[in-house]
């Protein structure tokens, strides 16, 4: 299994995706944007051809804060979960924040999800009390049909 993370060139990958890695089908004209832009981060996890697994992020800086990266989600197949294939992901996507100065990344999860509690904690990953708002600006895709 590869596990590295994606360059602007790199859309192709996406192309064959194992189920339950991605909430949604992966849009190409969304794929080459999301790696075309510099802050934006996918590691994938690639066995036989197939993405079965991914981390993405996304580094920003503030006027006050050195760059972070806020760890959007992890995504793995059903049938590669239990094998340390996120771990694996979530340590090139830490890698690469280091690599551009990050100093810190941070992540959200439901306080229910176990297996995503073990995972961050697992890679070092402090838990805080947090209440989180969302903001629904528009329906999604997903929401529209």
């Amino acid at each position: 299994m590869d596990v590295r993370v994606l360059g602007p060139g790199d859309a192709r990958v996406l192309d064959r995706v194992a189920p339950g890695v991605f909430d949604d089908v992966v849009d190409a004209r969304l794929s080459a944007e999301f790696l075309a832009d510099p802050r934006h981060h996918l590691a994938v996890a690639v066995d036989g051809g197939v993405v079965v697994g991914m981390a993405s992020g996304v580094h920003y800086v503030h006027p006050d804060k050195a760059p972070q990266l806020f760890v959007n989600e992890v995504g793995v197949a059903p049938e590669y979960r239990g094998r340390g294939v996120g771990r694996r992901l979530l340590d090139a996507l830490l890698e690469r924040a280091r690599s551009f100065g990050c100093t810190e990344a941070w992540v959200l999860t439901d306080a229910s999800n176990a297996r995503a509690r073990r995972l961050y904690e697992g890679a070092g990953g402090v838990p805080e009390e947090c209440v989180m708002y969302t903001f629904p600006l528009r329906p999604t895709t997903t929401q529209g049909r």
